[in-house]
């Protein structure tokens, strides 16, 4: 397979401290091309929600430096990823949740992490309320479920959708990396079609429409990095004139 990727980040109309963290790597086995992208949405006082949401992407950074090589010499690397996965996730999770502690302060990160492997398949690593979508010319589809008191009312069927974006439990996270106690993350795991992928942190969603999204993002419109990278700095630059306050991050994925 083959990738045309972008990624853009910004502070927000309201915020000086840009907590988002984002990374897209891309490596070669003699299986063929691997893939990481991830975007962290941090949040704490100060600069402390940039410190967790960096710390997380610089540990999938050295992982796929130094541990998945490894794994991709297996015959079927999935299941060795996503242990390995879920025990970075919850040894960061107390890593930082000790730091907290230590400091007298309150920070951590959301994750949404997905690695395509040489033969297809993806897996992805959920923690939060940043999301993946899948999109065809057709379809624009969302793959992770947010980790929110409200969208948790939602699936219980306690709560509509509408009333769940008026309600103010919307930004509350059921679990944070380095906010809670413990933390079990989503793994969902599926075959990658020749299509776009969307990363995003909350702040880059919640002005926008899934059909705004769906036209800007479908793979017949994005035709190389370069109106990919447009795309998403014009989709940014819309969030900020709608009053999004948040940090605004996206990444795009092109699978061919």
């Amino acid at each position: 397979m083959k990738y045309l990727c972008a990624m853009h980040s910004d502070a927000g109309i309201r915020k000086t401290v840009n907590q988002d963290s984002l990374c897209i790597l891309e490596g070669k086995s003699d299986k063929g091309t691997v893939l990481l992208a991830a975007v962290c949405d941090g949040m704490g006082g100060l600069n402390k929600g940039e410190l967790a949401s960096t710390t997380v992407i610089r540990a999938l950074t050295v992982w796929f430096e130094q541990e998945l090589p490894g794994f991709l010499e297996k015959n079927d690397p999935m299941d060795e990823v996503r242990f390995s996965w879920e025990r970075m996730i919850k040894g960061y999770n107390q890593r930082i949740r000790e730091y907290g502690t230590s400091q007298h302060l309150q920070l951590g990160t959301t994750l949404t992490a997905m690695l395509f492997f040489p033969d297809g398949r993806y897996l992805i690593g959920h923690v939060g309320d940043s999301r993946a979508y899948q999109i065809t010319d057709t379809r624009f589809e969302l793959l992770t479920d947010d980790q929110t008191v409200t969208a948790n009312e939602v699936r219980l069927g306690r709560m509509t959708p509408e009333q769940a974006e008026q309600d103010a439990r919307s930004h509350v996270l059921l679990q944070c990396i380095g906010a809670s106690k413990t933390v079990i993350p989503t793994m969902l795991s599926g075959t990658a079609q020749t299509c776009s992928y969307l990363l995003c942190s909350d702040g880059f969603r919640h002005e926008m429409k899934a059909d705004e999204l769906h036209a800007a993002f479908s793979p017949s419109a994005c035709t190389d990095e370069t109106v990919m990278k447009q795309k998403l700095t014009e989709l940014v630059e819309v969030n900020k004139q709608r009053g999004e306050t948040d940090n605004i991050s996206a990444m795009l994925i092109r699978v061919m």
